[in-house]
């Protein structure tokens, strides 16, 4: 395969917003929701922490091959058709949610939704980042979609909390596990209509002023070998691969705050719902802040920092030195894994241009590292869930995070490989 010149134009402001829109719409119903509504979410369908974490592995199990096969497909067809589509369909399994499956069909409803958000819709929402985010503005780019998607996540967990504060009548303590279950179904209901909604805006809305050429003696061919080929050639791909993996695992890990801050800190359940909340404020901050550092530098760079912050706060909680007597310290430590967590987070994908990974092959380089770069959808609610189940919450939550510490060094030095990689020149 020849790739020719690749021809960016100047994108308009709007794209990015509406990416950032859907770039978080798409996973509030799968991820968003059971991570605020921690709790609220486990009694309404009668399901344990491990069988939450199973319906994540679902999920991950078929996102694995999703993203191989939907890379490609995100070279071959526009985004907003894509995209658009893997809303809608999205938001319609929320609509199912709302009539709390049994623990099966949730398994199955996991599943689907692992198809529409990332066979439909992943790489796709990749490429046109990067292609807005043009040559020399990756980290903005990449920091506008991660910050605003932060942004989208807490307006979003915002309005669901005070939705499900309004169907609440008395102190939450007091209320019945029904009574809950009705208050978190207007949640779940408000949520699914907004995200087909946004798939609406996003079929009619989303252009991009892109002009590139690509030919082979195959190219009607939806995957092709060559592709996968020339992917495989940069050492980039390899170390991102293990990056992605260890910084997803702890942007995983985040999923548990709302529930510490519960279990461990004694807060009540709208309290710590708010936890969850009020950090997705600080991505766009992050997002924002950490792009702009990273176009004057290097984006491994800063993913190396990440990692550093992520390591030593997890060190924090593995040694149960957070307890419901250091309120201030549990705010600064799980402020500081934030700023760690959405700093790698931010910037992983903006490597692929540093790293001189051509952009008509974007879609199959992401799904190529995304197929073990996401792999922790299988197994993180399954550790997690295991150990927070077995023992009691202080000592489940420090085993936890003393796991995370053992990926967050991995990611360091990983990272650091990368870094040094990308001062070479080299593919």
């Amino acid at each position: 395969m020849s790739l020719t010149k690749e021809q960016p134009k100047k994108q308009p402001l709007y794209v990015i917003l509406l990416l950032i829109l859907a770039a978080e719409a798409v996973f509030i119903l799968p991820f968003v929701l059971p991570r605020i509504f921690r709790t609220t979410f486990l009694e309404s369908f009668s399901i344990s922490q491990t069988e939450l974490g199973s319906c994540f592995s679902i999920y991950g199990i078929v996102a694995l091959f999703s993203y191989l096969f939907g890379g490609p497909l995100a070279d071959k067809f526009k985004p907003n058709v894509l995209m658009s589509i893997a809303l809608i369909l999205t938001g319609l399994g929320g609509l199912y949610l709302t009539t709390y499956p049994n623990l099966i069909n949730l398994h199955i409803l996991y599943g689907f939704w692992g198809f529409t958000t990332i066979f439909l819709f992943w790489a796709a929402m990749i490429k046109a980042t990067r292609i807005w985010g043009g040559t020399h503005k990756q980290g903005i780019a990449f920091g506008f979609l991660d910050g605003g998607r932060g942004l989208v996540a807490a307006l979003f967990g915002s309005v669901g909390v005070v939705i499900f504060s309004l169907f609440i009548t008395k102190d939450i303590e007091l209320t019945s596990i029904d009574e809950r279950r009705i208050a978190f179904k207007e949640v779940i209901t408000y949520t699914s209509f907004a995200v087909i909604t946004v798939g609406i805006i996003v079929f009619f809305f989303l252009k991009l002023n892109f002009e590139t050429t690509i030919t082979s003696e195959n190219n009607s061919n939806l995957i092709t070998l060559e592709n996968f080929k020339i992917v495989m050639q940069f050492k980039a791909v390899w170390l991102l691969m293990i990056i992605i993996l260890c910084a997803y695992y702890g942007y995983k890990m985040t999923n548990l705050f709302s529930q510490y801050a519960e279990q461990v800190m004694h807060y009540d359940k709208i309290e710590a719902a708010k936890v969850g909340t009020y950090l997705l404020y600080m991505r766009p901050v992050i997002g924002i802040i950490i792009g702009v550092l990273a176009d004057r530098t290097k984006a491994s760079l800063w993913i190396i920092v990440g990692f550093f912050l992520m390591a030593l706060t997890s060190l924090v909680f593995a040694f149960g030195i957070v307890t419901d007597s250091a309120t201030l310290l549990f705010v600064l430590s799980i402020g500081t894994m934030a700023i760690g967590v959405y700093s790698a987070r931010v910037l992983y994908f903006a490597t692929l241009e540093e790293s001189k990974i051509p952009l008509a092959v974007t879609g199959t380089a992401v799904g190529f590292i995304s197929v073990v770069g996401y792999t922790p959808d299988i197994f993180t609610g399954l550790i997690n869930g295991y150990f927070l189940d077995a023992y009691n919450a202080e000592i489940g939550h420090q085993i936890v995070f003393a796991i995370m510490f053992g990926f967050a060094l991995i990611g360091l030095l990983a990272s650091y490989k990368l870094y040094q990689h990308s001062k070479s020149n080299t593919i």
